[in-house]
């Protein structure tokens, strides 16, 4: 399922993710944003980065913007993690999408952060077709959120 395509942060999106995971980490949440820490596939220590959780029908996934990132490489590898906000940590399990069933997801994603990721999306927005989504699918890794119940709500302090 893997692409090769990786857009790396500019130094702005790097102070930008910063703030957003200082924020996160203060127990505050801009759009649904959280801390995904995954264990490194190389090192076994958590590394975190700032993600944007998608709620679609009920399901929580996780969207690569930037395609092939080391978060992405470490899921796929110990396919859990954690998402934090404040002293609030959930665990899950993940499981990646295959391409024909993400244009959905895709479309949901540019739809509720499009005016933060579109740039990232080959000048598509949530108004797409499916064909075009279809097409790009393989670029945007995926993840299904498969064991957090809710996790605007049932995030346990620890």
């Amino acid at each position: 399922m893997a692409s090769s395509r990786y857009l790396k942060p500019s130094r702005l999106a790097t102070v930008l993710n910063r703030s957003l995971e200082g924020l996160a980490h203060l127990g505050i949440s801009l759009y649904g944003s959280r801390i995904l820490a995954v264990r490194g596939r190389n090192s076994g220590e958590w590394r975190t980065t700032p993600v944007n959780v998608l709620e679609h029908e009920g399901v929580s996934y996780l969207v690569a913007p930037r395609g092939e990132t080391h978060w992405v490489k470490n899921l796929r590898v110990s396919g859990a993690g954690e998402l934090r906000l404040g002293r609030r940590r959930e665990a899950f399990r993940a499981k990646e999408l295959a391409h024909e069933e993400k244009a959905p997801i895709l479309r949901a994603y540019l739809s509720r952060w499009g005016f933060e990721v579109r740039a990232f999306f080959q000048g598509l927005g949530a108004t797409a077709s499916d064909d075009e989504l279809r097409r790009i699918a393989p670029d945007y890794p995926v993840f299904r959120i498969e064991s957090a119940e809710d996790i605007h709500t049932e995030m346990t302090p620890r």
